[in-house]
């Protein structure tokens, strides 16, 4: 049969089912939700981490050295995946390829991190799910926060009762990219970058924050903005990332 016929037979079937028209993006197998169960299932290693940074650990511990000889503004911590392939290539695609679809990808995954469904489960009504805020440079230039992308789908399929809002943490300094620095230079490059919105501070005093990002290197720019929040009257600030580096 001639492919253009084909295809007109079995359109009414792939408007029905989108994942009978995609690849798996990590081994191409098709047909393949964004990434197949047999990858979720090779790549997506369940870890014992950090209980306040989500640095993946051995030999039974709760706390990394570093929380432990200085404990870090986070009161918990929690990750999908450790950095590495294929999750750095596919986070790239969604960070700086404009395809925004892959935050439901990566919320579902998140979903599988250890103790995160219970956490998000025990927010109230008036606690908060906020992103990693980027400056309104890096914002205009980028088109979307990739952080607000995620922190939606994470509340949409947690069923979390908490607030979402991508305006009440700013970003007001657009400072280098993280990546080009040393784990010094990063802390150095984001102190004073976070601040909560001045008119926006009495709906912090005494609550709950989950703030969301991609990817957690240093832990620099999450303790900056975990602190703004603190410093505002959040009585904890969880981190959330779908990505650790080890």
């Amino acid at each position: 049969m001639a492919l253009q016929p084909l295809l007109r037979l079995i359109e009414p079937a792939l408007r029905l089912f989108p994942s009978l028209a995609s690849q798996c993006a990590v081994c191409h197998s098709w047909p393949a939700r964004r990434v197949c169960a047999p990858c979720i299932g090779r790549f997506v290693q369940i870890l014992p981490r950090c209980r306040t940074c989500a640095l993946a650990l051995s030999g039974g511990l709760s706390q990394c050295a570093a929380c432990v000889r200085q404990s870090p503004p986070l009161h918990a911590a929690f990750a999908a995946v450790s950095y590495g392939f294929p999750w750095s290539e596919l986070i790239a695609s969604y960070k700086f390829g404009t395809d925004a679809a892959w935050a439901s990808v990566f919320g579902e995954l998140l979903m599988r991190a250890p103790g995160l469904s219970a956490h998000l489960a025990g927010l109230q009504a008036d606690d908060w799910l906020l992103p990693i805020p980027l400056s309104a440079q890096r914002l205009q230039s980028r088109g979307y926060n990739q952080a607000w992308q995620l922190a939606k789908a994470l509340g949409a399929q947690s069923g979390a009762r908490a607030k979402s809002d991508a305006g009440l943490l700013l970003r007001i300094k657009d400072t280098p990219p993280q990546t080009r620095l040393e784990r010094h230079a990063r802390l150095q490059n984001v102190e004073g970058a976070f601040v909560v919105e001045p008119l926006r501070r009495a709906g912090l005093e005494g609550r709950r924050v989950v703030l969301v990002d991609d990817v957690m290197t240093s832990g620099a720019s999450l303790f900056a903005a975990a602190r703004a929040l603190r410093d505002a009257g959040a009585s904890e600030v969880t981190g959330v990332v779908f990505a650790r580096t080890e």
